[in-house]
């Protein structure tokens, strides 16, 4: 899509940009935090249970996270369209692409539901530990069922975050990471009268919370925004409106999979070092993966402003969003990145039963990815935050090509060669991870400063 956009149109000042940013950009990152809770309250509960099941809820996870993060990107293509049609005053258009939104999602989610169900084989095909491997099976045997209302959540958040209804996105995730913590406590461990099932109960608490939030979302969409009827001819086929989405959509869609499928690849190599390596692993990465919440938040709010501009003719808007946006992440990486430097071995013994051997080990080999986290900080939140910007501009197939350059022509190679030709093992498989970030982060930022200063000129 190509539009004019009025040099000349008012805009804020950087300051009352950051503002605006702000005030919605903090629910949705308070959002992202309570519904990564529920992940990692599933791999906390299960690091004090078992370790070796621990390996295998990150194995799963890894999997797992490759099928959603690939039907999310037609989810993700709804926040951008509808941010610049609400601006644009055309609600009928809201509802056509909310609709196919909801459509393409649902259709993914039943193809790929076979591979999430019958993975325990395919992860010994793999080379994996066959204990690790057997725990993850018999969790996406069951967990691989949310992807459904996974991708619903995921459609409906971009429905109301461009609406700015990110408020609501906070409470119903709250409430449903609360519940999950419970049914997750209990059914792990058999707790308050529940049978003890182990790696399947958090499969079942997973699944149960994920289909509470998609009837949470749908209700409040319906009851709070009635104008833009999202059940009028729900069933009804919209291939113009659909084809927008999708074409948006699916470079989103390879794009996280490029990055996200560069993480859980990372994982099946630390897999080939040993179990313990493994667990340090993940809990390291879920340590990066809520500091990481931040600059998601930053960067879906900074979707929607840029989606905004471009529905009103701001070009001015646009970059000072910009701007804005890219110090607030600078600054939110510094913090985080002294947390990881001054406490790493506080952060990560949370993961792990004090009662466990394998506990110091696994302290020591986590602290040392933790310091290697602690740089991809800044890279990480610089890389998401241009992503965010350049699909509110409706511009994602470029962004694909060069997340796929940088995370799979150059990351994961250089994780094999440092982990196991020059023989860094896990140290080695993150300094790939690290030059990644670095690369992707440094081309989509030019990327999108470019498209700022030609957008104006574009017919």
């Amino acid at each position: 899509m190509t539009t004019t956009l009025a040099p000349d149109a008012p805009a804020l000042g950087l300051g009352a940009q950051a503002r605006a940013l702000l005030r919605l950009a903090v629910p949705l990152i308070l959002s992202n935090l309570a519904g990564f809770a529920i992940h990692m309250t599933d791999v906390l509960l299960m690091g004090w249970y078992d370790v070796t099941a621990l390996a295998g809820m990150v194995l799963a996870s890894s999997l797992y996270v490759i099928v959603f993060i690939t039907g999310q990107g037609f989810a993700a293509a709804v926040m951008p369209l509808v941010a610049t049609a609400a601006q644009e005053g055309n609600l009928t258009e809201v509802r056509r692409i909310t609709r196919m939104g909801l459509w393409l999602t649902i259709g993914y989610s039943l193809l790929a539901l076979p591979a999430l169900l019958l993975s325990g084989s395919l992860f010994t095909l793999m080379g994996q530990d066959p204990a690790v491997a057997s725990f993850a099976g018999r969790y996406l045997g069951i967990a691989g069922w949310m992807i459904v209302p996974a991708l619903l959540i995921a459609v409906l958040r971009s429905f109301l975050s461009a609406l700015e209804h990110a408020a609501a996105l906070l409470w119903v995730t709250v409430g449903i990471a609360v519940l999950n913590a419970m049914l997750a406590y209990a059914l792990i461990f058999g707790r308050w009268g529940a049978p003890e099932l182990g790696i399947e109960g958090a499969a079942w608490a997973a699944l149960g919370t994920n289909t509470a939030g998609a009837v949470a979302l749908f209700a409040y969409a319906l009851w709070k925004l009635p104008q833009y009827r999202l059940l009028q001819r729900l069933w009804k086929p919209d291939p113009q409106a659909m084809g927008r989405v999708f074409r948006l959509g699916w470079p989103i869609g390879g794009q996280l999979l490029a990055e996200v499928g560069l993480f859980a690849s990372s994982a099946v190599l630390v897999g080939w070092v040993g179990a313990v390596p493994l667990a340090a692993h993940g809990v390291a990465l879920q340590l990066a993966s809520l500091t990481f919440m931040l600059h998601l938040g930053l960067s879906q709010a900074a979707t929607v402003r840029a989606g905004q501009a471009l529905g009103r003719g701001d070009r001015r808007g646009l970059r000072q969003a910009a701007a804005a946006a890219t110090v607030l992440s600078a600054g939110a990486a510094l913090l985080t990145s002294a947390a990881f430097v001054l406490w790493p071995g506080a952060l990560l013994g949370v993961f792990v039963d004090p009662s466990d051997p394998a506990r110091p080990e696994v302290i020591a080999v986590g602290s040392t990815l933790l310091l290697l986290a602690a740089v991809f900080q800044l890279f990480d939140g610089l890389q998401v935050l241009a992503i965010g910007l350049l699909r509110g501009i409706q511009d994602t197939a470029v962004p694909f090509a060069i997340a796929a350059l940088s995370y799979w022509g150059v990351g994961l190679p250089m994780a094999y060669v440092l982990g196991f030709i020059a023989g860094g093992k896990e140290v080695g498989v993150w300094l790939g991870l690290v030059l990644s970030l670095v690369i992707a982060a440094g081309l989509l930022m030019v990327r999108f400063w470019r498209r700022a200063r030609l957008i104006g000129r574009t017919a």
